[in-house]
């Protein structure tokens, strides 16, 4: 009688056994260790072909209901349990990357399409009313190619939040007439000011009329050098002009 050949699996080290496993069968061989006195690696090799088992594997030339040969000279079940499990591994692993990709790409993209043109200015605004409605400070920041740098921060009266924020862009608009860039960018987390100034006419924000209105008159006074584009972005990307804001609102006394 030919005695047969250990498998790979079998002379395999617990390491290999271990990385092929799934969470339950470590845990199974670990009790199985316990109870029956045998090393981690023994017990793991005994739950990995009773998995091949259940699985379905069987070894090369093992006809399905037929006992073994009594010599193998092909892979066993176990073999072919651990390869499976090696390429399901594999293949887990290039979808991760394939996904990483593909959002590294998206990500590019878009940085991208926001990424300032060549010459372009770029300037972020934002206003805060402490209480609201309160006393108002305002921010703004406007940065040239060429290392120009603006900054403003101003106490603004007494209003709410939408007035702070309609006076910051105001302020900063102001400012963007005296330098005339051809390509500005303003970038701003006020989601119902950027909106309220690109809304139709008797369709804006009620209330804030005047200031959409000296807005816009400004926009297309700055339209006529070059181009303007208004972004709405969340406040951690706006922290420059929070901080000039929040200078401004810190400037007021109690008396005031």
């Amino acid at each position: 009688m030919t005695i047969p050949r250990p498998s790979q699996a079998a002379q395999a080290g617990f390491a290999t056994l271990a990385d092929a496993a799934f969470h339950n069968e470590r845990v199974a061989a670990r009790r199985l260790a316990a109870s029956a006195g045998l090393d981690e690696a023994q017990a793991l090799l005994r739950i990995l072909e009773q998995s091949a088992a259940a699985a379905g594997y069987r070894a090369a030339a093992e006809p399905a209901g037929l006992a073994a040969p009594a010599a193998l000279d092909g892979p066993s079940a176990l073999d072919r349990l651990l390869a499976a499990r090696s390429k399901l591994k594999r293949d887990d692993a290039e979808r991760r990357a394939a996904k990483l990709l593909a959002r590294a790409g998206k990500l590019a993209g878009k940085r991208a399409r926001h990424a300032p043109q060549a010459g372009a200015w770029q300037a972020w605004f934002d206003g805060s009313a402490h209480p609201n409605p309160g006393r108002l400070g305002i921010g703004a920041l406007l940065l040239g190619p060429a290392g120009e740098r603006i900054e403003i921060s101003q106490r603004a009266g007494h209003g709410n939040s939408g007035e702070a924020e309609y006076l910051a862009l105001e302020a900063l608009l102001q400012a963007a007439l005296a330098a005339r860039p051809p390509l500005l960018a303003i970038y701003g987390d006020s989601q119902v000011v950027i909106g309220d100034v690109a809304a139709g006419a008797g369709t804006g924000a009620k209330g804030l009329e005047l200031h959409r209105e000296r807005v816009q008159g400004l926009l297309t006074e700055l339209g006529k050098s070059g181009r303007v584009t208004l972004h709405w972005v969340p406040r951690h990307r706006n922290g420059e002009a929070d901080r000039l804001s929040q200078q401004a609102i810190a400037s007021w006394t109690g008396q005031d």
